[in-house]
């Protein structure tokens, strides 16, 4: 099977033709996308011009919608590797594509890129509706998607780490956990970070969204 054949068997089949199977689960997850837009919205409105004296940021809006899209790519990597890897154990057929050609490696990068494609919509969805709330973005084309290949070539070991703590641990993963919740608090996602203490302020230069975010 060619390159083209396990893009078609990863993406469509085992990605799309799943996801849209389960309806509810579709229903909810797009939910899981539009609510924390409209949730930080109302926040931001009721604060007002408190975020540009206190925090710094003029376009609230622009700001947190940006941060979700980013951090999106990172917890959809992680977290579809990782349960790729689960219920791949629960099929029992996880041994068949460690001895195939495609290999564990390939196994992996293939899983990804359904993360990746499905946060690629979730980032439009995200930023779509910004823009109808108002958001004034500025993009550099060029540069975003330099940024964001930077930020998913870091994810993307990240992800395989959660993947091998999954194949130990079976339920529960602390580093999904960890990238795919605190880097909202963490990583500049709804706030900056400066307004964070300087000791919690080091943890976040270590995270790769950190950067990406400011870039």
């Amino acid at each position: 099977m060619g390159i083209s054949g396990k893009l078609y068997s990863f993406l469509y089949l085992r990605g799309f033709r799943v996801w849209v199977s389960y309806r509810t689960q579709t229903v909810l997850t797009v939910l899981g996308w539009v609510l924390p837009v409209f949730t930080y919205y109302f926040v931001g409105t009721s604060l007002g011009n408190r975020l540009v004296t206190e925090i710094g940021v003029k376009d609230y809006t622009a700001f947190f919608t940006v941060g979700l899209a980013f951090q999106g790519y990172v917890s959809s990597v992680i977290s579809t590797i990782s349960q790729r890897l689960r219920n791949e154990q629960l099929y029992g057929t996880i041994e068949y594509y460690v001895i195939s050609r495609t290999g564990t490696i390939g196994f992996l990068l293939y899983s990804a890129l359904w993360g990746l494609v499905l946060n690629t919509v979730n980032a439009v969805v995200i930023l779509a509706i910004g823009y109808a709330l108002g958001a004034d973005y500025h993009i550099n084309i060029l540069s975003t998607l330099l940024i964001l290949v930077l930020l998913l070539i870091s994810t993307l070991g990240i992800g395989m780490l959660a993947g091998a703590v999954t194949m130990i641990t079976k339920q529960g993963n602390p580093i999904s956990l960890f990238f795919n919740t605190f880097t909202n608090l963490l990583a500049g996602t709804v706030f900056p970070i400066t307004v964070l203490p300087i000791y919690i302020r080091y943890i976040s230069y270590a995270i790769p969204l950190t950067w990406a975010l400011q870039g």
